[in-house]
């Protein structure tokens, strides 16, 4: 008998713990845009009604969305140990230099000298805390060699050029650094605190980075587990 109740005893402990496994495993999927991302890469026709439109709003939120593609990577996302994701990409499923890059909201342009890829817009008063400065940074636009595909008004050097919302930045690219190992036609999109001395923090610390949900008014924070593919109801701004 005591053999018996340790035997369904075990057997329940088991089963609880595959239930729980395959419950994570099915919300991790749920929440997971590399599913959705290959596809959409591999054939963005077919999946359009995946894509979020450029220049649009979403929920009366304060950003546009800077380009148009799938959401496939989000804050918070996690593609290696010690690492976190600290913005969003968005994939144009298209080749390189067809699909623009638009500035999210007014604000001041820079682009370092040796930037080929990346720009980076100094927002005065953030819109959701007004008094504080941010900054939004855009990169991924260049070619896998380093061919720069950002607008020729924005050369490198450029500082502190006044920029509205909409306005064009360039095109997605794949510039990864390295031209054997490019990354996937996107844009990556983060939003940088202030270094309190009218400078920005380093882009490559999630903690210097704000969650990009509530200026985009779309889920895109990895820890609330959001249904892909991400996108709403849009009104052009």
């Amino acid at each position: 008998m005591k053999k018996f109740i340790i035997f369904i005893f075990s057997a329940l402990v088991i089963a609880a713990i595959v239930l729980v496994y395959f419950f994570f495993i099915s919300s991790d999927r749920r929440s997971n845009g590399t599913t959705f991302v290959i596809p959409f890469i591999r054939n963005a026709e077919a999946h359009q009604d995946w894509a979020v439109e450029a220049l649009s709003t979403c929920n009366d939120a304060p950003f546009i969305m800077p380009t148009h593609g799938l959401i496939g990577y989000l804050w918070n996302d996690s593609f290696k140990i010690d690492h976190r994701h600290q913005g969003i990409d968005i994939f144009a499923g298209t080749d390189i230099g067809i699909t623009p890059v638009y500035a999210a909201y007014d604000g001041y342009l820079s682009r370092q000298s040796d930037w080929k890829s990346t720009l980076i817009i100094r927002i005065p008063s953030d819109p959701l805390e007004p008094g504080h400065q941010i900054w939004t940074y855009y990169t991924h636009m260049a070619d896998p060699d380093g061919s720069s595909l950002i607008a020729a008004d924005f050369p490198p050097g450029t500082s502190e050029v006044f920029v509205k919302a909409g306005t064009l930045l360039g095109y997605q690219g794949d510039y990864s650094g390295d031209p054997i190992n490019p990354v996937g036609v996107h844009l990556h999109f983060s939003i940088i605190k202030d270094s309190g001395t009218g400078k920005y923090l380093n882009e490559l610390e999630i903690t210097n980075t704000l969650d990009p949900s509530p200026y985009l008014g779309l889920p895109l924070n990895k820890n609330d587990r959001p249904t892909f593919p991400i996108k709403c109801l849009t009104t052009a701004k």
